[in-house]
């Protein structure tokens, strides 16, 4: 299981379809987040519908209250020594609760943080 980063599915969506190639659709996850996140980026009617068209193979995990928390968690204990955002905290304790990995251009984002196995 593989949990796609907001940034790699920015890239799959340009048309750059080798960033995910080596892996089968069945091995690739979202979150609802990331997911609202994408379709905040849209820019008309027409930029929405092929985002969700695009989007429509990948399973959609749920952010629930434990990944909340432990957001939470780490945006106190890494917002002031590495600048830890909300997003990257939600994307970080998502991977964390359902221990699956993360793929991301940003790995500066999560490099230090220990439960967060990249790729």
């Amino acid at each position: 299981m593989i949990f796609l980063d907001t940034n790699i599915l920015i890239e799959y969506l340009k048309g750059d379809i080798l960033i995910i190639e080596p892996y089968l659709l069945e091995e690739l996850f979202i979150s609802d987040i990331v997911l609202m996140e994408l379709y905040q980026g849209a820019k008309n009617k027409s930029d929405l519908n092929f985002i969700v068209k695009k989007i429509r193979p990948f399973k959609i995990l749920k952010t629930n209250d434990e990944i909340i928390k432990l957001a939470t968690t780490l945006v106190k204990e890494y917002n002031l020594s590495h600048n830890m955002k909300m997003m990257d905290a939600i994307i970080a304790s998502t991977v964390m609760v359902y221990g699956i990995k993360l793929m991301s251009l940003n790995r500066k984002d999560f490099k230090y943080l220990e439960g967060v196995e990249l790729i």
